[in-house]
């Protein structure tokens, strides 16, 4: 939301006494003018979106701790030198304490971990019942409803940031400003360094305000541009990241990877000699037709995943069906990250598929990454530390550039106002043709892949024109004014 002036009047010559002439204002090229008015409207209208989007973000990168303390007795066991009981005896105390539900998935606990088993229930839709059990006594330590491994507490920040707990409608916030974010960004970058090349600034002032004789509005630009460039490899990394899995823009990215074969890959169940996935027949398996599973069959599994070398915590799916094969996965979701998967049959403990995280698409393993940083999980505190501190400076230099376009009103007598105007027009009159051949199939290939900012943006252009139109109707018109008299 910088506020270049556009204006290009020519300053009065100075008195001899008034020392050194004045530098002449500098006139905006057409598509700096352009850039500034799509910076200032863009940055005025999204800016509340994205300090929603920060607030909420905020909140987020402390889930790890707030996990600790609300349910510190339910994930965590006291260090113990005994070795842990056989997972069979782990799931039958679980499920004396939960007798409803499939069995979903366990995550064998280790060290000062609990054991996690989650049942599957038809009304819990997403969500899972999960039980928490000490895999040293076979205590049940807990239970929680939990989705996709995140406690209540997680999963309530998550929505709030996601959607703002309003479901379908609620995601639209969210990407919107994910949208719009990358555009201020580069845009502000662009408009930084127009500026610092236009007025030549040294070395150390590129990056560091200049406070010595800067003061009202420049100074605010100062910070809100310098902290803004300090921050705009981080905010195109949460821009991006958080397109991935929005509604539309998502979707598109997904069918993206679908045409380059760009996924994770697929891991095969199926223990017959067919090519079909999920099997069937009269293999062996361990899921019968009335969905409970051998508590046995788990302890042989996970031997067969720890021979294969899937080391570290790892989270265990049974087959849904009679005749598959059962899924292990490494979840170790920090650097380096353990994603390895196995197939298993537990009939003869032997290994019948297998994907290695090396072995992934390019793509995919950067969006994989990419999402766990964006999570705060990938590196651990310094991530949350990294997460809060890019969120804390997207609120600043929000609140800058709103401070900023406040003082910029009018504050004279007969025009005052709460806040400045907006850039002069006349920005796209004057680019040369080749910029609008060039940016006009940019701008629809780009707002076809990211539908929330090519819609927001037509929106901007059409109220534009009306808005432009309106005011030059109401324009009275110019009055001749007589010359001033000779000799005065």
């Amino acid at each position: 939301m910088s506020l270049t002036e556009l204006s290009g009047t020519p300053t009065p010559e100075p008195s001899p006494a008034a020392g050194p002439p004045a530098q002449p204002t500098r006139r905006a090229s057409p598509l700096g003018a352009l850039l500034l008015r799509l910076h200032f409207y863009a940055g005025i209208l999204v800016a509340p979106f994205l300090v929603v989007a920060a607030l909420t973000g905020l909140a987020y990168t402390v889930a790890p701790q707030l996990d600790g303390a609300l349910y510190g007795d339910q994930l965590t066991v006291g260090a113990h030198g005994d070795r842990p009981l056989p997972l069979a005896d782990q799931i039958v105390a679980a499920r004396a304490a939960h007798p409803a539900g499939s069995i979903a998935t366990v995550v064998p606990g280790d060290d000062d971990r609990t054991t996690r088993v989650a049942f599957s229930l038809p009304e819990l839709g997403e969500k899972v019942h999960t039980v928490y059990v000490d895999p040293y006594t076979g205590e049940v330590r807990g239970q929680l409803t939990t989705w996709f491994g995140s406690t209540p507490a997680t999963t309530w920040l998550d929505d709030l940031h996601r959607n703002l707990h309003l479901g379908v409608v609620g995601r639209h916030y969210s990407e919107l400003a994910a949208s719009w974010l990358w555009v201020l960004a580069l845009g502000g970058l662009v408009l930084w360094w127009r500026r610092r090349s236009a007025s030549r600034s040294t070395a150390r002032h590129l990056f560091v305000p200049n406070l010595s004789t800067a003061r009202g509005v420049r100074r605010t630009r100062g910070w809100h541009a310098t902290t803004g460039v300090w921050l705009v490899v981080g905010l195109l990394f949460l821009s991006v990241t958080g397109l991935t899995w929005s509604r539309y823009a998502g979707a598109n990215f997904g069918a993206g990877l679908d045409a380059l074969d760009a996924r994770s890959p697929e891991i095969s169940t199926s223990l017959t000699a067919g090519p079909t996935e999920n099997g069937g027949g009269h293999q062996h398996g361990d899921a019968p037709a009335d969905g409970v599973v051998d508590p046995a069959a788990f302890d042989r599994v996970l031997t067969a995943a720890r021979t294969a070398d899937l080391s570290g915590p790892v989270e265990m799916t049974p087959p849904q069906e009679p005749g598959a094969a059962w899924i292990v996965t490494q979840i170790d979701n920090t650097w380096p990250v353990a994603k390895d998967r196995v197939a298993v049959d537990p009939a003869g403990a032997t290994i019948t598929a297998r994907s290695d995280f090396a072995d992934w698409p390019l793509l995919a393993k950067l969006s994989g990454l990419g999402t766990q940083a964006h999570m705060g999980v990938l590196f651990g505190p310094v991530n949350q530390i990294l997460l809060a501190a890019l969120a804390l400076g997207l609120l600043c230099v929000v609140v800058w550039g709103y401070r900023m376009w406040w003082q910029r009103r009018p504050t004279r007598a007969d025009r005052r106002a709460l806040a400045g105007t907006a850039p002069a027009r006349g920005g796209v009159r004057g680019l040369p043709l080749w910029t609008a051949l060039i940016g006009v199939p940019v701008a629809v290939a780009v707002g076809w892949a990211i539908p929330l900012l090519g819609l927001s943006l037509l929106a901007f252009l059409i109220v534009d024109v009306l808005v432009g139109a309106a005011s030059r109707r109401r324009r009275p018109a110019a009055t001749p004014v007589s010359p001033a008299p000779a000799g005065r």
